[in-house]
């Protein structure tokens, strides 16, 4: 498999191809390779997304989009790839122009079924769609585009409004269709009325022997009214219709009217039709006949629908079995009528579901395909859900392993460091010794691989730049991997900051180098990248312990031999591994795995049998400053005077300690546990140091014992040690702030170092609390370097925000998301101001400040709320309390808090 960012993008079809080609250029953007990396991590999540979805970016909103997209407007593809959206959908900018500006506000949107007039075929049709639209940032942290999914869903909304409309009539028409199944014969038959009443008109003429014979039939116009459709028999039509008959006649009355048979044996002179006598030879001002008969045509309901109407020239003419033979006729015409009324409504009907039912066909086809794709992703969602679940059961079982294991590592370690000193040098009893400390060593890296992998290990996370990092270890790396590995580094321009432990970030850097090595047999290329990217919420459903968002990725690409999907699912198991024996232990993987999951990351590996392996890191973006990070193996390994309180239940752990300690110049005091430990406090003993295992049986714990020791003994410093720190001081896989630990086995060397610098620390504090109360008694605003801030807040992201604010204002700011999380700091860290929400889950902000007001008397409070006052009355007696409205601004917010400082008690 090729390097990340060699033949970019990978896959994405038709699209892909189009942008991997060396001409290929967007507009305000220039050719793939100059793009920045957040806008190619993203257009590749695009590229090789089965849902239609575009992606706008830079200062024109070039236009990027992928296979999926190209039915949704076939005639603009492949002209649209690169151009600026607004020449791209032009004809619909105007409807869309303010949707765009929002979303590039940093706005999300979601429109459902949303009507769009839409170009296609050269005409204008109506097309709905349902999409969403998400900003999306560069590198700097700038909304620079916007990511759009759509769907179309025209079939859908057509077969829901057809369907709807065909149900309705289906009711008014089930009646009507049971009688056209009644006479489907005679419908089949004649299906034309006009036809039909040709045939009545001269069929009753032959019966009648009539010279002149008409049909007339009412027909709905289709707006509400009707008009007179009529046929003629024996009459030159053409002169016929000079003569106003017959609709303006009312001699003919009583028959439309459904009074009965009109009949008349002489028709005497009528004034009205004397102009216009369409037969030579005729009478002036007589009606085209001497004699006539009209007899009513009426439907089932009895409604009078037409009439037939038969004349002769001469008076007289028309017999009582005539009569009955147009009577007869008429009824016969009547159901005809009838029934192709019917046939055509059935038809109509017929259609109509004809319709409905291949629409619904396409829409269950669409439907399944996407119940299809929907199981699948729900199938690939729960093998990876239940693959984290069997992670984190071994993760378990390994951290309490670790834990026992570390302990009798330190008993070891600490007795054959002991022993060392009374074996002359250079005997063999020297060398056996080193032996033993060397397995002691390994013995040690392997637990806290295994701490590692079971994301059980105490994290120091620091705000870094992973590019600096990963570029001060070049020559470390061209050291470790030899020369036969070409090492090619490259950072993305404007990369984010993250959150992380930068030793942990070496450390699975070198893991993943190492293993490329070896997977290139010593010989072949290492491509270490650092980049920004963003992974969306599609992305998450597949991977559910994934969460939505901005990261920092760092992705090692090695030429090397490639894994089969099998050992891809198990590469992260610990202890799986496809070296020979003896060649690893399998752990390497599985710590990278377990520090990436503890820091709230995401790990992912693209492997291809003869192209290589890509392991990506991904690491949560920070938005907070870089912090600087400081070594404590700069402190030297010396021993000292003080007073050293050691507390810890591991008889052989503790005697060894205490005679390392004692033999470094310390003077100290042991306990077994934490109430023993407080009991040599109480006593009035001067302590300088309390030294304490942070997991020991008993009620009292070694954080409260640490807060109690500060309580009693304000000067006193803490340093922890343990071989697995649980959930004692470590939270989110993250050592709390302002702790110290020494994890075990430790060497004598590396425990004096530690003991020296926590006690440095300790006088460094004490001199600069000192000064400070010399220098700025009345102006806290200038001493705002040296307060400690504790931020109280549920919401992540009101919380993340405001800290950002606060520490650009100068604050050295602590983050708590709940007011029982706040009560755990406080037992170990002391704060200066502390701005909490009145409107926590579980413990409130009130209740949380009254507790913190009983540890530290003088802390300045700000609460920050929705509401003009605080819903607790006792919460308004707290003194010195400030109220801070939401939502505040930066300037508002930094007015409380120097409001608070002033006002606390005792300022």
């Amino acid at each position: 498999m090729g390097s990340v960012g060699n033949g970019w993008p990978r896959g994405g079809g038709e699209i892909g191809e189009l942008l991997r080609h060396p001409a290929f250029h967007a507009v305000g953007l220039g050719p793939v390779e100059s793009w920045p990396a957040s806008l190619k991590h993203i257009a590749e999540m695009v590229l090789n997304s089965r849902q239609p979805k575009f992606v706008a970016w830079g200062p024109d909103l070039a236009f990027l989009y992928n296979d999926a997209y190209v039915p949704v407007f076939q005639e603009r593809h492949p002209d649209a790839l690169g151009r600026p959206f607004r020449e791209v959908w032009a004809d619909i900018w105007e409807q869309f122009s303010p949707i765009v500006a929002s979303t590039l506000e940093g706005s999300s949107q979601l429109f459902k079924e949303l009507l769009i007039p839409m170009r296609r075929d050269g005409r204008t049709e109506d097309t709905w769609f349902t999409f969403s639209y998400t900003p999306l940032r560069d590198d700097d942290g700038k909304v620079a585009g916007i990511l759009c999914a759509a769907l179309d869903v025209t079939d859908q909304v057509s077969a829901k409004r057809g369907e709807q409309r065909a149900l309705e009539e289906l009711r008014a028409k089930s009646e009507a269709l049971a009688v056209v199944n009644q006479a489907g014969a005679a419908i089949t038959a004649e299906p034309s009325v006009e036809r039909l009443t040709q045939i009545v008109v001269d069929a009753g003429v032959t019966l009648t022997g009539a010279e002149f014979g008409a049909f007339f039939y009412n027909v709905d116009d289709g707006e509400g009214g009707s008009y007179m459709l009529y046929a003629l028999a024996g009459v030159d039509r053409k002169n016929f219709e000079k003569f106003p008959m017959p609709r303006n006649t009312e001699v003919f009355a009583p028959t439309f009217n459904g009074e009965g048979i009109v009949r008349s044996d002489d028709i005497l002179l009528d004034p009205r039709y004397g102009q216009n006598a369409p037969h030579a030879g005729m009478p002036k001002g007589h009606l085209p006949v001497r004699s006539y008969l009209a007899v009513p045509v009426k439907s089932r309901d009895g409604s009078v629908i037409g009439g037939l109407f038969f004349g002769h020239g001469q008076p007289g003419r028309f017999s009582q079995a005539a009569e009955a033979s147009l009577v007869s006729l008429a009824g016969q015409s009547a159901v005809a009528i009838d029934n192709i009324r019917l046939f055509r409504a059935a038809k109509v009907e017929i259609d109509q579901r004809r319709d409905m039912e291949d629409q619904l066909r396409k829409l269950n086809e669409m439907l399944e395909v996407r119940v299809t794709a929907e199981i699948a992703e729900r199938q690939q969602a729960e093998a990876a859900l239940q693959q984290s679940q069997k992670m984190e059961s071994i993760g378990k079982l390994t951290g309490g392993v670790a834990h026992d294991f570390n302990n009798l590592l330190q008993v070891i370690s600490g007795n054959l460091q002991l022993l060392g000193k009374d074996v002359a040098d250079g005997g063999r009893g020297k060398e056996r010794i080193s032996n033993a400390l060397a397995a002691v060593e390994r013995g040690s890296r392997l637990a806290s691989q295994l701490l590692a992998f079971g994301r059980r290990q105490p994290l120091e996370p620091k705000v870094i730049n992973i590019g600096r990092l990963v570029t001060g270890m070049d020559d470390m790396l061209r050291r470790a991997l030899g020369e036969e590995i070409e090492v090619e580094t490259m950072v993305s321009g404007g990369l984010w900051n993250t959150f992380a432990d930068p030793i942990q970030i070496e450390n699975a850097l070198l893991n993943l180098a190492i293993n490329s090595r070896d997977a290139m047999d010593g010989a072949g290329k290492l491509t270490i990248e650092v980049g920004n990217a963003f992974l969306d919420d599609s992305y998450s459903r597949i991977h559910p312990e994934v969460t939505a968002g901005q990261y920092v990725v760092l992705a090692v690409t090695d030429t090397g031999a490639g894994m089969t999907q099998e050992v891809v699912d198990q590469a992260f198991e610990p202890f799986f591994s496809t070296k020979p024996e003896g060649k690893g232990t399998g752990l390497g993987l599985s710590m990278v795995y377990g520090f990436v999951k503890q820091s709230g990351g995401h790990v992912k590996i693209y492997s291809e049998i003869g192209e290589g392996t890509t392991v990506k890191l991904y690491l949560t973006r920070s938005f907070r400053s870089e912090d600087r990070v400081t070594a404590a193996d700069s402190v030297p390994a010396a021993g000292g005077t003080e007073t050293i309180l050691v507390a810890e239940d591991d008889e052989g752990v503790r005697v060894t300690v205490v005679e390392m300690l004692s033999d470094l110049g310390y003077y100290v005091l042991k306990a077994k546990d934490a109430q023993s430990a407080l009991t040599v406090i109480e006593s009035g003993a001067h302590i300088d140091l309390l030294f304490t295992d942070v997991v020991m049986p008993g009620p009292l714990r070694s954080p409260e014992l640490a807060r109690m020791a500060r309580e009693r003994l304000p000067d006193i410093a803490v340093l922890y040690t343990s071989g697995y720190t649980e959930n004692s001081i470590v939270h989110g896989g993250r050592l709390d702030p302002g702790l110290e630990l020494l994890s075990k086995p430790y060497t004598r060397e590396e425990l004096a170092r530690k003991i020296r610098h926590v006690l440095t620390i300790r006088t460094q504090r004490r001199q600069g609390a000192s000064d400070a109360a010399v220098t700025v008694p009345k102006h806290p605003e200038n001493a705002r370097e040296k307060l400690k801030l504790l931020l109280v807040e549920d919401d992540a992201f009101i919380r993340m925000d405001t800290a950002e604010i606060l520490q650009d204002l100068g604050y050295d700011v602590i983050e708590a998301e709940s007011g029982e999380r706040g009560v755990e700091i406080l037992g170990h860290t002391i704060v200066d101001i502390i701005v909490a929400d009145v409107g926590l889950p579980g413990m409130s902000g009130q209740v949380f400040a009254a507790k913190a007001r009983e540890a530290f008397p003088s802390v300045g409070l700000v609460f920050a709320t929705g509401n003009s006052s605080l819903p607790d009355p006792d919460a308004n007696r707290l003194p010195g309390s400030v109220l801070l409205s939401k939502p505040f601004s930066s300037t508002a917010l930094d007015q409380a808090v120097k409001n608070a400082v002033q006002q606390r008690p005792g300022a």
